[in-house]
């Protein structure tokens, strides 16, 4: 393949991360308006998030197998079909319950397009400085999505609607098959991992119910039999999860990674740094057009310095991870999530604009500065084997951390809205969810420390050594952390 066909192959796979990317802030600025448009209550938008963050984590591990045994190429096709078709449907939903189901048919294709495409790339780029170039851009895509949608997002609700933010996915997603189809070459797994559909249905009814409980939680009472039942639910999944995945040969979650403590660490910090970016943005959007009273695009703008400061130290974390390894970055991150959630625990009716400003900088420059060494963290110490599992694992836990977030911070302030309308009230009822922001950046830093240390790095190898590199036994090719 050419050095223009390869880099032609790159710029499909990130037409992809583009789109996901930026659905992400972009449906974060149209919840007010949807929700008057919808009659829609707290927990109706919450749902507007978590059913699509629920179905993306619940199958991103699925889908990755899917792709290794059926074909990359053709499960990347379906995937941008169905998102695309997903995102014209939600353009066209006329109910909050019909836009619900939408977005989960959109998160059925989404969760066949980054972990898929990450697998093309690898197969595309097969020179090792080359390929990490390669993914250095891909990785950058997600910040320059992340940066344009609430501007983007803005323009577009205050001027045509909010159903014209799912139209922007629509010519990129027919765009990117087409291109597909001519210029991505097919591959597939020499050895795809056996599908596990027993941890498959377990998982997802786990997530399920665990979020529908936190949701619904403020609305039907936390001791009434239907959040009871969920609770209990989410429950039985775990302990079957626990129980019977050890006794599958190849599981959905191989429960013995878990023994490593970098990998460990690496999967609550991804759950924890997203519980605070769905979170923030949650309550950001909800208070800054509900109670300031806020345009859509007046609310993007302000948004910019988050969403910028993360661009800007993403590329700086990443390379200070190779150069000292993940505890700088993860303790500068997690601190500076502490700062800014603290800041945001005291935000009344009228804080000033100053304020807000400096706390969404401290945020975005905390977000950019964790989000790179969790994957690093999480392969290392695996054999090359078991690498890319580790990191779907990452993957997923971002999202299980970003339906969470949305599900803690809504369910802990919903007393300051009333059906769709925001009171003036919801400033001070916000502060609990701020409160789970700020604790989540504690949990980031001291597991940053934890996980970084020599105690974790020799768990690690011990965890590496139980896996046969590619099928020969005791022969583990272990990926190294580096300890600083």
């Amino acid at each position: 393949m050419s050095r223009a066909r390869r880099y032609g192959v790159l710029a499909i796979c990130c037409m992809s991360l583009f789109i996901v990317g930026m659905d992400l802030t972009v449906v974060n600025v149209a919840l007010p308006s949807l929700g008057r448009d919808l009659h829609a209550t707290v927990s109706g938008l919450q749902w507007v998030i978590d059913a699509y963050s629920i179905v993306l984590a619940s199958l991103l591990m699925f889908s990755g197998s899917t792709a290794d045994r059926l074909g990359r190429r053709r499960t990347f096709q379906v995937g941008l079909v169905l998102f695309t078709l997903g995102s014209l449907a939600c353009s066209l939903a006329p109910s909050l319950p019909l836009l619900v189901v939408f977005r989960m048919l959109q998160a059925v294709g989404g969760s066949m397009l980054n972990p898929v495409a990450m697998s093309i790339i690898r197969n595309t780029f097969h020179e090792p400085r080359e390929r990490a170039q390669a993914i250095g851009l891909w990785g950058a895509v997600i910040g320059v999505s992340m940066a344009l949608g609430p501007v983007v997002g803005g323009v577009l609700v205050e001027d045509v609607g909010w159903r014209s933010i799912f139209w922007i996915n629509i010519p990129i997603g027919v765009s990117a098959i087409v291109l597909t189809a001519l210029f991505v070459p097919e591959s597939m797994a020499p050895r795809p991992r056996r599908l596990d559909p027993i941890g498959q249905v377990l998982m997802s009814v786990l997530l399920a119910s665990l979020t529908a409980g936190i949701i619904e939680g403020p609305d039907h009472g936390w001791r009434s039999p239907l959040i009871l039942g969920l609770f209990v639910l989410a429950l039985g999944a775990l302990i079957g999860i626990v129980t019977l995945e050890p006794a599958r040969a190849e599981p959905l979650i191989d429960l013995r990674f878990f023994r490593s403590a970098p990998f460990s660490g690496a999967t609550i910090i991804a759950i924890c740094a997203f519980v605070a970016m769905g979170g923030f943005l949650f309550l950001n959007t909800l208070y800054l057009q509900g109670v300031r009273g806020l345009s859509p695009l007046g609310a993007g703008l302000d948004s910019i310095p988050m969403a910028a400061l993360t661009v800007v130290t993403a590329p700086v974390s990443g390379w200070l991870v190779g150069r000292v390894g993940a505890r700088f970055s993860l303790l500068v991150g997690g601190a500076a999530i502490v700062v800014s959630g603290w800041i945001l625990t005291g935000v009344a009716l009228h804080t000033s604009f100053t304020r807000l400003f400096v706390a969404y900088v401290v945020f975005g420059l905390g977000f950019g500065f964790v989000n790179p060494p969790i994957t690093n963290a999480a392969v290392s110490g695996m054999p090359a084997s078991q690498a890319g599992v580790a990191s779907a694992v990452a993957s997923t836990s971002r999202q299980v951390g970003q339906a969470m977030g949305v599900a803690l911070v809504g369910a802990l302030s919903a007393a300051g809205a009333v059906g769709a309308h925001i009171a003036p009230a919801f400033a001070r009822d916000s502060h609990p969810g701020w409160w789970v922001v700020t604790g989540a950046g504690v949990l980031v830093f001291l597991l940053g420390f934890g996980s970084t240390t020599r105690w974790a790095a020799r768990t690690a190898e011990r965890t590496g050594g139980l896996f046969d590199e590619g099928g020969a036994p005791g022969t583990p090719a272990l990926v190294t952390l580096r300890i600083r």
